[in-house]
């Protein structure tokens, strides 16, 4: 006997369009077929008496990547995973869209499987590895999702030192350097302490 087939609740739908832009990404959200979230979309009705389908449909596809949206960029997906089309003519962030649009790879760390989303924009924070280190290797078996953590420990390729560092350091911008405001009053005190001349003066910054 085959596994049965996942109960969608009301309850679960609801916090699928909450967290998506589009029916065919709630599906993907609940980890389930679009047919079998088709089903369940259809029977549940919202406030005003319009099914799930229809109230979540993206008209306008705000939030849907480019590639689904344009027929004429709809090359068949296999046809670049397996390169029997050129790779590196393509965008990799829309593939690797794709992928996930496409449900070929879940939406989540392959090693820790770490799957939470920002409220911001409902983006999972993964990082696209490729286990070979080959970057125009797009098979199915050499790509996997990784979340920062994960990339820092496991990647092949994860954030260098460097770009760390530029994230933790203190840069010094120019509103962090003194700014200095003198009268003529001070001016001549410290003249007559000997303490300031006016070769000096270039050395302060005014607010004037």
């Amino acid at each position: 006997m085959g596994k049965p087939a996942k109960i969608l609740s009301k309850d679960d739908l609801e916090r699928a369009m909450k967290m998506t832009r589009s029916n065919f990404a709630a599906a993907r959200y609940l980890h389930v077929s679009y047919n079998h979230y088709k089903k369940y979309a259809k029977l549940y009705k919202n406030d005003e008496g319009i099914t799930f389908l229809e109230a979540h449909k993206n008209q306008e596809g705000k939030g849907i990547p480019k590639f689904a949206l344009k027929a004429s960029s709809k090359i068949p997906l296999m046809d670049l995973l397996e390169g029997r089309v050129p790779i590196e003519h393509f965008n990799a962030r829309e593939i690797k869209e794709r992928v996930i649009f496409e449900g070929l790879i879940e939406e989540k760390c392959s090693k820790c499987g770490m799957n939470e989303r920002r409220v911001t924009d409902t983006k999972v924070p993964i990082i696209l590895n490729f286990r070979d280190g080959n970057k125009k290797n797009w098979h199915l078996d050499n790509i996997e999702f990784l979340c920062y953590n994960c990339s820092f420990l496991y990647g092949v390729a994860p954030i260098q030192e460097k770009e760390a560092e530029a994230m933790e350091d203190y840069v010094k911008t120019k509103a962090d350097e003194p700014d200095w405001e003198m009268d003529e009053h001070h001016r001549e005190h410290l003249k007559e302490l000997g303490l300031f001349s006016d070769e000096d003066e270039e050395d302060y910054i005014s607010r004037l």
